[in-house]
């Protein structure tokens, strides 16, 4: 999710602000508010009672985080599009063959959820890098596409791979 946020804010030059909608369990796993600090990001506001909600600010870029359910996962507009991306994570460096499962069920969930939203704008979904999620990507993007919604693969690095055809992956950018 985070990844996913960065890549949106060095890669849409017109973009300034990106909202992250964490459920619980992301906060409980990881540490939000010192992954942004880490990246030069300082919260300027604090509403509400949890640990990472907040609006983080690192020069003209703004991240706000917020605990509201049903907005997406990372929320961004410009003038001509709102980009819309459902996230799924998981361990990347695995070949445990329940995680390997989790993570294509994570594809096509994210795919589904962006499928029960209305269409319109830019929907990605977005899940760790593997071998075994990359060939599901592969195998829907065609399909995924024809629904207006892009697949978009982060590796270990936060190096994000967009996934535009059923054979090939686009240029990477980094997170």
């Amino acid at each position: 999710m985070l990844a996913y946020a960065m890549h949106l804010l060095r890669t849409v030059p017109e973009l300034r602000t990106v909202e992250l909608y964490p459920d619980g369990e992301h906060a409980k796993r990881f540490e939000i508010a010192r992954w942004l600090s880490a990246q030069g990001f300082v919260r300027k506001e604090v509403p509400g009672k949890t640990a990472f909600a907040g609006t983080y600010v690192c020069g003209e870029q703004t991240i706000v985080v917020a605990s509201i359910p049903g907005k997406g996962d990372v929320v961004a507009k410009t003038q001509d599009v709102a980009i819309v991306a459902e996230c799924k994570g998981g361990i990347v460096n695995t070949r445990h063959a329940g995680q390997i499962s989790r993570l294509r069920k994570g594809l096509c969930e994210a795919v589904g959820l962006l499928m029960a939203r209305a269409k319109g704008g830019k929907q990605v979904a977005v899940v760790p890098k593997t071998e075994t999620t990359l060939r599901l990507a592969q195998k829907l993007v065609p399909r995924a596409r024809d629904a207006g919604i892009e697949i978009a693969l982060v590796d270990e690095r936060g190096w994000v791979t967009d996934i535009i055809s059923d054979t090939s992956p686009a240029t990477q950018t980094m997170q």
